[in-house]
């Protein structure tokens, strides 16, 4: 089959490539940002990425950002028994979005997450004690 269309966009691309306009673009020689529809099931990743071009966003897509975010502001906060707090809440929100998915929410596919949960528990609890210990 001929795909007029397809021919023409490869003798754009390549008059492009050989006038020079593809040089010095932004980002050029750094690595792609990760997908952000990776963790999605594919026949949902070309509707994410349409209603994400169009400025909307699914709640789990939504949910799963505002986890994130509050992962990342774990790591910066001074206050242990603020930490702490923050982690179980983190939970919370986490059972709670695998609840809604029936299935696991994959945040970090690098096993970093656990890790990094599991050691700001066991520094609260070195500093502070473990929670329900306060009253006896």
């Amino acid at each position: 089959m001929f795909n007029v269309t397809a021919l023409i966009a490869e003798e754009l691309i390549r008059k492009a490539e050989k006038e020079g306009k593809f040089e010095d673009l932004e980002g050029m020689g750094r690595p792609l940002a990760p997908d952000e529809a990776a963790n999605l099931p594919p026949d949902l990743r070309m509707a994410y990425r349409i209603l994400k071009s169009s400025g909307h966003l699914p709640a789990d897509i939504l949910e799963e950002k505002e986890i994130n975010c509050a992962i990342d502001l774990l790591e910066h906060m001074d206050d242990e028994q603020e930490r702490y707090r923050q982690v179980q809440k983190l939970n919370v929100m986490i059972l709670q979005m695998n609840e809604r998915r029936r299935r696991p929410v994959t945040l970090d596919t690098s096993g970093d997450y656990y890790r990094r949960i599991v050691e700001k528990v066991r520094i609260a609890e070195e500093r502070f004690g473990k929670p329900g210990k306060e009253h006896q």
